[in-house]
């Protein structure tokens, strides 16, 4: 038991230690209402189109408390993994199955004992079946996999069943955030200067200086991370190994330098 806890202690020490990686910006968003809200309208009032921003220092926008349990955990998913983050339930292929009776003839074949049924059951409106994503077991199956490829969540009062879906809409550039966004930036800047440079040249456009002076300190394996949260967010595009900036880029480069004091232009060589 001693060792259980020497571990546990172990653990939350070096966690304290680890320094925030470059992260991103969530936007939680009131998608609709599944239930009745006329009937038994939201509480706390929100409307269709609401939102909930986390920049990576503070929550942006009102939050109620019955959905405060189900929206931090992913919003620390997202903040750290971005658009990369995917519901464990998106792997399960049965969302592709049809429905399903019981039908113990079945059970010499399937192991269990389950007859198919070819048809998309229609429910009621307010059917609990109806919180599950429409494109879930159905027949035909829809063709594309995109079952929890979004991520979202159901308010607990299951009578209003308030849909709130979450996006990483952009790179975070607030809190500890701030040194690796600054890196990222300047990244991009050199991509801008020699757009379809190759990956694993950009960080010869630093100098010795600019590479291990200011931190983070620049290593390939780093730059690499960085240039792939640009890419994931629409700021560079990588082929073949070669970078090359999207006008998505240029514009955010140009407001981040615009933001800027003139010594930190200086500082940063931009």
């Amino acid at each position: 038991m001693w060792q259980y806890i020497q571990s546990v202690l172990i653990f939350l020490k070096e966690s304290r230690r680890k320094e925030t990686n470059t992260v991103f910006k969530v936007r939680a968003k009131i998608q609709s209402f599944l239930g009745d809200e006329n009937k038994y309208p939201c509480h706390f009032g929100y409307k269709i189109g609401e939102e909930i921003i986390y920049d990576g220092e503070k929550f942006i926008g009102r939050i109620c408390p019955d959905i405060l349990t189900a929206l931090a955990p992913k919003v620390f998913a997202m903040f750290a993994a971005g658009p990369r983050y995917i519901e464990p339930a998106y792997y399960y292929p049965f969302w592709y199955a049809p429905p399903s009776i019981r039908d113990e003839s079945k059970k010499i074949s399937d192991g269990l004992g389950f007859k198919n049924v070819l048809q998309t059951h229609k429910e009621s409106q307010y059917h609990m079946a109806n919180l599950i994503t429409p494109k879930a077991f159905n027949w035909p199956p829809y063709k594309k996999r995109t079952v929890f490829r979004s991520n979202a969540f159901i308010c607990p009062d299951t009578r209003t069943a308030t849909l709130v879906k979450l996006e990483a809409f952009d790179l975070s550039d607030k809190g500890s955030a701030t040194p690796w966004f600054r890196r990222q930036m300047v990244i991009l800047g050199k991509v801008l200067q020699k757009p379809g440079i190759v990956l694993n040249k950009i960080i010869n456009e630093f100098s010795e200086k600019e590479t291990y002076e200011i931190y983070p300190a620049l290593s390939p394996i780093l730059l690499q991370t960085l240039v792939e949260e640009l890419e994931l967010m629409g700021y560079v595009e990588i082929q073949n190994k070669s970078v090359r900036p999207t006008g998505k880029g240029k514009t955010k480069f140009q407001e981040f330098k615009a933001g800027l004091t003139g010594e930190e232009r200086k500082a940063l060589k931009i």
